[in-house]
């Protein structure tokens, strides 16, 4: 068998070894028996008993000892045993789950919370070492995110967090649909006008220094600072204009946030767009002159395309910038996911807050991976 590394992995090592002692020491879980009186946290032995908390550490433990020696076959093995951890953790709380009375709510500890993002930790650290493609690393995910799905679906009914959920499905979707259309519009809105300054900038030492200089400047603004120096020019400009009345601007809502958002989303546009234009090879550019290209020709067919994958950078930063400055918005009435954020803080009610954060997370890691992996895809001349 090839080996991976001669030297033990002192990554998985440590990972594992602070697990271990997460999963022994901290609060695994909260049980409370409604929403409103705190949960009283209990370790992993004192919810399942020390056999189920000891035959739990196994698993880190064999990982641990496998990292030792890490030849590829020892990283594969330790790739199962991750996948396994994090598939079974729904199965034991689905486990705790039926030992608590009906109207009681199961909250995750501190334990559960850290062990998720050691073992995603050592998940990406195995599919680095073993130079597993993308859509594979993703794939390893599908069946946790099943037996989260069909736990969920039949036996973890007292999670705090899935209650939260059910009591708001509709709003939630609702507030999905907003956050997406506010983040999509704000971000379209930047790709255009930052192409146009990139492309204008390149023409003008003046407009460069100008631009640059008034970008970097909004940047620097705090973004709840920004959307209260939006709302008083907003709501004058939707006393006076009837139009813009009409299409729901207003001092409050989605037109000061939609404003601020693209405000935030150029710079990183338009740096990217112009570095990316300004550092294709001279030397292809003299190449395609010489084949009879005409100015238009080859911009389109030999700057553009070479420039693209570092454009899409620039679109990736941005889109995940948004993503998160759109929870931010919600404060002034333009709802999105970060309603529930703010509802959950008011409340002292952290599911509700995680109902929110959680979503946001998980989109912004899928627009940085779609992105990323269609960038690399680009590199690579299109090719598979």
């Amino acid at each position: 068998m090839q080996q991976a590394r001669s030297k033990p992995n002192a990554v998985l090592l440590v990972l594992m070894l602070v697990g271990v002692v997460a999963w022994l020491t901290l609060p695994a879980i909260s049980v409370a028996p409604n929403r409103i009186v705190p949960g009283t946290p209990q370790r992993a032995q004192e919810a399942l008993g020390w056999g189920v908390a000891l035959l739990a550490t196994v698993p880190m433990l064999g990982v641990a000892t496998l990292a030792w020696r890490p030849f590829t076959w020892h990283l594969r093995a330790a790739l199962v045993l991750v996948v396994g951890l994090l598939a079974a953790m729904p199965l034991w709380l689905s486990g705790v789950a039926a030992t608590l009375e009906a109207a009681s709510r199961l909250g995750l500890g501190s334990a559960l919370w850290l062990l998720l993002f050691l073992w995603l930790l050592a998940l990406i650290e195995l599919r680095a070492r073993l130079a597993l493609s993308r859509p594979l690393g993703w794939a390893l995910l599908l069946p946790v995110l099943l037996a989260w799905w069909v736990c969920l679906m039949q036996w973890l009914a007292p999670l705090a967090l899935y209650r939260e959920y059910q009591v708001r499905s509709d709003q939630f979707v609702g507030a999905i649909g907003q956050h997406l259309a506010l983040v999509g519009s704000a971000v379209g809105a930047a790709l255009l006008l930052g192409v146009c300054l990139a492309l204008a900038m390149r023409r003008r030492a003046g407009v460069r220094r100008v631009g640059f200089g008034i970008l970097n400047f909004l940047q620097t603004i705090p973004s709840i600072a920004l959307f209260g120096l939006l709302l008083a020019p907003l709501a004058w400009l939707a006393s006076r204009v009837e139009w813009l009345a009409a299409l729901g601007v207003s001092g409050i809502g989605w037109a000061p946030a939609w404003l601020a958002l693209l405000g935030y989303s150029l710079l990183p546009m338009v740096r990217n767009t112009f570095v990316a234009l300004e550092e294709v090879d001279p030397a292809v550019i003299e190449a395609a002159r010489g084949m009879g290209m005409s100015q238009r020709q080859v911009f389109l067919q030999v700057r553009l395309p070479l420039a693209l994958p570092v454009v899409l950078e620039g679109i990736r930063i941005t889109t995940v910038q948004a993503i998160g400055l759109t929870a931010v918005a919600a404060l002034i009435g333009a709802g999105g996911l970060g309603t529930f954020i703010f509802q959950g803080l008011g409340q002292a009610a952290m599911d509700l807050v995680l109902l929110g954060a959680l979503p946001i997370i998980a989109l912004a890691l899928m627009v940085d991976a779609l992105l990323s992996a269609l960038a690399d895809w680009l590199r690579q001349g299109g090719t598979t």
